[in-house]
């Protein structure tokens, strides 16, 4: 199924998950968003100090729409968004081959003076995500029965947690968004996920899902195996890709280190998901 982007979506919006607060949140509701960078030993910018989790929306071209919506979750610790190479270059390259893409700014239980739990305040900012993609599917020129999500490193292991934990909606629910279904249609793990795999039960309804690293990073190294294993003995269809080199945090950048992890890894990603029937 095909759908045309609308002309209505204007490239960066930013849609509050909760227009009226996000639960667990009122304290600090109403402290900004903090960007930071390059500086130190990060080339890079980054956020902080989220306490009003949005979606960020890069619709694909209407000419190369597919109608496949990917909510992008950057990595950082728990502690920060590492907003640029794993999500807006992210983004960028997704729109290049006709996927719309949705930047996820989610809750960081790690950050320093936080009050906030990774499987409670941040696994419900990926959960509300996927309700509000769906729920806003044919205004964003989306399909709703093709939502995935990506994440890098910490985001990866919001990704798991949401792909893993979900549910069909709150028929009952006064809020519209609310009664749409958080289950994700497929997943993809970059360089992470892996330290989450005793919080998620697998079985044969989990999303399919996409993992993809480097042998000399450690948290793929020590992490996958274990999670490629788990995966497969739930029952999910799962495709792994760990390449020789490439460390941590290759994501997509301007001037990549040359290694195939770091320049070919969102090729192999864009053709598991034409396998998967995802894309077009």
């Amino acid at each position: 199924m095909t759908v045309e982007t609308r002309t209505t979506v204007v490239p960066g919006t930013v849609v509050p998950l909760w227009p009226n607060g996000a639960p667990g949140s009122e304290a600090r509701a109403s402290e900004a968003e903090i960007t930071e960078g390059p500086g130190g030993h990060r080339d890079w910018k980054w956020v902080r100090n989220v306490h009003n989790p949005s979606l960020t929306l890069f619709p694909a071209p209407a000419e190369t729409a597919t109608g496949l919506a990917v909510i992008v979750a950057p990595g950082g610790g728990h502690q920060i968004l590492a907003i640029e190479h794993e999500g807006y270059h992210v983004c960028d390259f997704l729109n290049s081959v006709g996927i719309s893409a949705f930047l996820l700014k989610y809750r960081l239980a790690r950050e320093e003076g936080s009050p906030y739990k990774l499987e409670e305040h941040t696994l419900a900012d990926a959960q509300r995500a996927i309700r509000t993609v769906r729920h806003n599917a044919a205004l964003w020129g989306v399909d709703p029965n093709r939502v995935v999500m990506i994440g890098f490193s910490a985001g990866a292991g919001v990704t798991i947690l949401a792909g893993g934990i979900y549910d069909g909606g709150d028929a009952g629910s006064s809020d519209p968004i609310e009664r749409e279904s958080s289950r994700l249609d497929a997943q993809a793990l970059i360089y992470g996920g892996g330290r989450q795999v005793d919080s998620v039960t697998f079985t044969a309804e989990t999303p399919p899902a996409f993992l993809c690293g480097a042998d000399d990073d450690r948290l793929v190294s020590e992490n996958f195996p274990l999670l490629y294993t788990r995966l497969k003995q739930g029952g999910v269809p799962v495709e792994l890709h760990v390449y020789a080199s490439g460390g941590h945090g290759f994501g997509i950048k301007p001037n990549p280190k040359p290694v195939p992890s770091a320049t070919t890894w969102h090729l192999r990603f864009v053709d598991w998901l034409k396998d998967r029937g995802l894309l077009g």
